[in-house]
């Protein structure tokens, strides 16, 4: 044939590569034989070097790489690890995002948990070569920064606290507690369902925005087994408004247990309407639950903190053994209390003027490259339920809304939020030495 047509052998751009070079795509045993490949076998896994070298051939078949670029591509497609959770930085504003696992690790927690990933001392008095408790210098640890705390106990979460207290103390029998209180905990997590699959049964006194320590004593009977205190932390309820205290509460002759759900263990000055377990504790409870992995800034993990008699009582249930924790919990909960300063409470006391100077170093050199970026103020919150209505002023990166999919989707993943028409990265969440990860993710979700 004769005229137009492309000689035989060389690629059509309408129909991909040609048969030739189709033929020049080396065989995945060949590519396999990288150097780069191998060692990453040896540290990823053969399955996962291997889907990466066919996710290149595929590409070479369809004419977007080169066959000679097929291992390079390979190599570029690789996992950063064996698991499927991607880091992302976190600029949306949310110090603790849910959705983004809430508290990041401080590095001495990281190190930690590296060291304890292999066998260790967590049920072993080395000294004595006899079986120790599990997780014992992290109770400690635990007790030091509670000094009202004459025990303490770690499960799991902090739902499972609750839960432990419940099936522990009241099942069988009645909790009291505040019509106002019974929320809900996230992802349709009801309080109230939570505590009846315990066995326990629930008495609510008051109503939504008023309970008074009179409707709690009169509900208290032969039956009570504690009396409940629920810190709403993901809503607030203002206006014509009372609840008891704590303080109010202890002298009423039945167990107290609060459950302040976000971790704080000691007063903080910029959340002065945030209960802590060193004041509840303090004021007469017997004993108190939280989550770690929120104010706390630790891993995932339940805290019950109170009387000998009463911590002694739960570990000891049978329940405890289901819901405890793994040996690179407790030595990451050590390390976040004995360690220096989280990436929580970096973030919560970041000075606002600080993150305006950083977002206008990183803005100045993106929109001297023709990209629509500037820096702007901003207001960040504390999230994982916790500090509701709190806002802290913060600075962030104003990129066209189209950009947020780009960035969540480009190597480095970027959650941002969506403001007037904006994409916005706040800085309050992101910490500095992350700077300039952050301007080179701006710069391919932009293509420059």
């Amino acid at each position: 044939m004769t005229g137009g047509g492309a000689p035989e052998g060389e690629g059509d751009a309408s129909r991909g590569p040609g048969p030739d070079v189709r033929r020049r795509i080396p065989r995945t045993d060949t590519v396999l034989g990288d150097p780069r490949l191998r060692e990453a076998a040896r540290r990823l896994g053969t399955g996962a070097v291997k889907s990466a070298v066919h996710r290149a051939q595929e590409r070479a078949r369809e004419g977007t790489v080169p066959p000679e670029a097929v291992a390079d591509t390979a190599v570029a497609l690789l996992p950063r690890s064996a698991g499927g959770l991607r880091p992302v930085i976190n600029a949306t504003g949310v110090v603790l995002h849910t959705n983004l696992g809430r508290a990041p690790l401080s590095a001495a927690a990281r190190q930690a948990v590296q060291e304890a990933a292999g066998p260790t001392d967590v049920e072993l008095d080395l000294r004595t070569g006899v079986r120790a408790r599990r997780g014992r210098t992290a109770l400690a640890a635990l007790r030091e920064r509670v000094p009202s705390a004459a025990a303490a106990h770690v499960v799991n979460n902090g739902a499972a606290a609750l839960v432990l207290a419940a099936t522990a103390l009241a099942a069988g029998r009645e909790i009291v507690i505040s019509r106002g209180e019974m929320v809900e905990i996230g992802d349709g997590f009801r309080l109230p369902d939570l505590l009846v699959s315990t066995g326990a049964r629930l008495r609510e006194v008051g109503t939504t925005n008023r309970t008074t320590a009179a409707d709690y004593a009169g509900a208290i009977g032969p039956d009570t087994a504690f009396v409940l205190k629920v810190h709403p932390s993901n809503f607030r309820v203002t206006g014509f408004t009372r609840a008891a205290s704590v303080g109010e509460l202890a002298p009423l002759g039945v167990p107290v247990v609060v459950d302040i759900g976000s971790g704080l263990l000691a007063p903080h000055p910029l959340l002065p309407e945030e209960p802590d377990a060193e004041s509840q504790l303090g004021a007469g409870a017997a004993l108190v639950t939280a989550s770690g992995d929120k104010l706390l800034g630790g891993p995932q993990c339940g805290l019950l903190l109170g009387r000998e008699e009463t911590v002694r009582a739960l570990a000891r249930h049978p329940l405890a053994r289901a819901l405890r924790v793994d040996k690179l919990t407790l030595a990451a909960l050590e390390a976040t209390l004995t360690g220096p300063a989280t990436p929580t409470g970096e973030a919560l006391g970041a000075d606002p003027r600080h993150l305006r100077r950083r977002a206008e170093r990183l803005a100045a050199p993106l929109a001297a490259d023709g990209i629509d970026v500037r820096a702007v103020d901003s207001f960040a919150t504390v999230g994982g339920g916790g500090a509701p209505g709190v806002t802290l002023p913060s600075a962030a990166l104003s990129l066209p809304e189209h950009c947020a999919a780009a960035l969540r989707t480009g190597p480095v993943p970027v959650v941002g939020r969506l403001e007037g028409g904006r994409c916005l990265l706040d800085l309050r969440a992101v910490p500095e030495q992350d700077d300039e990860r952050l301007a080179g993710a701006v710069r391919s979700a932009t293509g420059r």
